[in-house]
Order: C-alpha cells, then structure tokens, then sequence
C-alpha cells in the first residue's frame, strides 16, 4: 500500500512539509505514470538514422558545467534561505515520488511561465518568476512534481539536447543538407517530448494530488491569472471540441500546428490528464499497487511495445478526430473511402456525378461546412 504523509517528520532526509496529507509511493518506477506514447516516441527517436551517433557526440561535447555555473551565476537557487516554500515542495515531491537525490531548482527572471528540467550528468530543475507569479501554493506543487517526474524519468537528458540542437540548427541554417539532417532529429526529439510531457503531468498529479489544481494551473497557462473568468468544465468542453471539429482540412492542420511546438496544447494536456484521473491505472497506484524501480531490470521491451501498440489502436478507434476516424475506417475495409475523403475535406475536390457532367470545382469550395 501507498503510504500516509504526516506533517513535521524527516524522512531518508527530505523534511515531509505538505499542507495537507498526501500518500508517498516508495520504489516507484516511473513506469508507473508513462504516458505509452512517451515510451513508443521514445523508441522510435531511438531508432532515427544517426541518432545514436549524435547523442554519443553530443554527451561528451556539451558544456555540462557551463550550464550549471549558468544558473549558478545569474539565477536564485532554491534553498532554506531562498524561496522557501518552493524548497518544500520540491523536497516534498522527492519524497513522495521516493527520489533520493533532491535536484538543485533554480528560479530565473524571465516574465513568461515556463519550468524545465534539464543536465546530461544530474537533473537541474528551473522555474521562470512568470509561473512563480502566476501560479497559487497547489497549482504550483503540481508542476514541481511534473519536473520531479521528468527528473525520475530520465528525460533531462534529451530535453538537454533538443535544446542544444534547436539552437545549433539556426546558426547552421546556411549550411546546404546540414539544417536538414539537423531538423530532423529535432522533429523526432519534439515529437517525444511533447508526449513526455502527458507523463510528467501525470507525475504532478500523484505529487499534488489534487486533480483540481492541476486543471487550474494548465488553465492559467493558457489564458493568464484571471481564474474567475474560466471554467474547467467549459476549458476541458474546448478540448472536445477541438478533437472533433472540422474536416480532414482540420486535421492537417492541427499536425501543422503542433510540429514546432514543445508542448502539446493546454486544452488536449487537460483533458487527457482527467481521462487517467478517472482510469483504474491511476486508481492501483493511489492504492499502492504500482511497478516498483527493483522490477525494471526485468522489464520486457516486447511488453512495452504491445502495450503502446494497444493504446495507440484504442486511441485510433474512440478519437473523434475526422483524420483519425478515416484511418479506423481504412483498417476495417470501410466501402467508398474516395467518397469519404472528398466529403472529410469539405467538398475541395468532387467525384462527378454519375449521371450529368461534373461540377466545377469552384462551385464546391463551401460545401460541407
């Protein structure tokens, strides 16, 4: 079982300071909260030609202990006498989450909300006075946890990287096939981080365990402090809405929009986090029946795989996404796929009629809207 937090106690040296009770998970592996996209993003990043030769070169050229004199110099590290009560929940996340190594945290001026959790070595985690400003004591808990659950994950490690790259690839840009080769492994590492970050949120919920926190602070990120303006109900409605609306034309675009992001939208981060609130997965863990770091030596890379294949294929069949609706319709040998494709982009292209001539296309440009 899961176990009570009390206040005012010392534990394997994290001081236990929660304003309220919540439950630690001791041993947990972080397999325990991995989105399966994370896994099978991960792996696919992996396997990308000459990936493993650039994050070799990359591991011993990057200015490791630049980076942390970075920070060190011109930023406010966490601590007993600095931000306080950001030292306590970042000390109380480690304990919940059983990490044994509190990772030094560092706020840094900067007006736009942002967290990351980077190094190559060891994890550093860095806030921006924007989210610190922006966030209250719960909603905040849950995003040091979300970077606890990166830290625990090993992802600083690539995020490290993505980084290096997508500043290497603007100063190489003039170079011809360099930029491509460059863009590539950054298309590959954004796509996994963007569904590392549905892990990490996943992270923060058993760290703030609070569901209600969380939906509010992803809320402020997207339309500011103003909360009594919004609502989670009507917030988490936009990312239905989102999922389902429009065409095919949609569809591409909302690939196109995501492709130079970090971080998947707000909304879509919202509501898959309640989705896995509700899940019997996260109900286990709250139970204290989750995979433990000791069995991870163990773990099969089959299973894994079967695993994110599984989700993807339920994903696939319950999305309402018109894109995603036409490839379940594929898989099953649905009739007249030409049809439906023409009638999922709203009428761009039309088959002519079977009797009469065919319909000039500019005539067609509304339909089905």
């Amino acid at each position: 079982m899961g176990e009570d937090m009390s206040d005012g106690h010392e534990h394997n040296g994290h001081e236990n300071v929660p304003s309220r009770q919540r439950r630690r998970f001791p041993g947990i592996s972080s397999r325990a909260y991995e989105h399966p996209a994370d896994r099978s993003a991960l792996v696919a990043l992996r396997k990308l030609s000459g990936f493993d030769t650039v994050f070799k070169a990359l591991s011993g050229l990057l200015p490791e202990r630049s980076l942390r004199l970075l920070f060190l110099s011109d930023s406010v590290r966490v601590s007993d006498q600095q931000f306080t009560h950001l030292n306590d929940m970042l000390r109380d996340a480690c304990y919940i989450l059983d990490l044994e190594k509190v990772p030094p945290m560092y706020v840094n001026q900067d007006p736009v909300p942002n967290a990351m959790c980077i190094g190559l070595d060891e994890p550093i985690i860095v806030v921006t006075t924007g989210l610190v400003e922006l966030l209250d004591e719960e909603e905040m808990r849950a995003v040091i946890g979300h970077e606890v659950g990166h830290a625990l994950s090993g992802h600083s490690v690539y995020r490290t990287i993505l980084l290096f790259l997508t500043s290497l690839a603007v100063r190489v840009a003039w170079i011809p096939l360099g930029n491509l080769a460059i863009m590539a492994i950054v298309t590959a590492l954004r796509e996994w981080f963007r569904k590392s970050e549905l892990s990490a949120d996943r992270a923060g919920l058993l760290v703030g365990q609070d569901l209600q926190a969380s939906m509010r602070g992803l809320m402020k990120l997207a339309g500011g402090h103003h909360l009594h303006q919004m609502n989670v109900d009507a917030f988490l409605k936009q990312a239905e809405e989102y999922e389902a609306g429009g065409d095919l034309r949609d569809s591409v675009l909302k690939i196109l929009n995501v492709l130079p992001r970090s971080h998947p939208f707000t909304t879509v981060r919202a509501a898959e986090l309640k989705k896995w609130a509700e899940s019997r997965d996260h109900q286990r863990i709250m139970d204290g029946h989750y995979p433990r770091r000791s069995e991870d030596k163990d773990t099969s890379v089959t299973d894994s795989f079967r695993e994110s294949a599984s989700h993807y294929a339920t994903h696939v069949k319950s999305s309402k996404d018109p894109l995603m609706k036409l490839v379940t319709d594929i898989a099953g040998g649905a009739g007249d796929l030409g049809g439906r494709v023409r009638r999922g982009f709203g009428g761009f292209t039309s088959a002519p009629p079977k009797d009469g001539p065919r319909r000039d296309d500019t005539d067609d440009q509304g339909a089905g809207n």
